[in-house]
């Protein structure tokens, strides 16, 4: 069950990691893909962590957004769907920090009101 409540977070990693293999990054592609390792650890840190590396994520997806809607408006071509697809995939990013709240994951990593 765990691993389905860390789903979100694995999968926005993936995808993070995808993106910067895409722009040449392969340092941060590589990193993007072995963080989710972390998530095997029991340690307090770790939902603070990823909710603050969660968050740069998306505002890495909101920088992307930007980059390449402005490239298409300056080229005249149609924006709206690339905006609507980045938008979501940052705004599902950062919600994804929102899963290290529920109780499940409060008790496994140790935190606050963990049971």
């Amino acid at each position: 069950m765990t691993f389905l409540r860390l789903l979100p977070v694995v999968l926005s990693f993936l995808l993070l990691g995808a993106h910067f293999l895409r722009t040449g990054q392969l340092a941060l592609a590589v990193v993007s893909v072995l963080l989710p390792v972390l998530l095997l650890l029991r340690a307090r840190w770790i939902p603070r962590l990823f909710s603050v590396l969660l968050i740069l994520a998306a505002a890495e997806w909101l920088r992307t957004l930007y980059a390449l809607a402005a490239m298409r408006i300056a080229w005249g071509q149609p924006w709206g769907r690339l905006a609507l697809i980045l938008g979501g995939v940052a705004a599902l990013t950062a919600l994804a920090a929102l899963v290290f709240r529920s109780r499940g994951l409060k008790a496994r990593y140790g935190g606050p009101d963990a049971e």
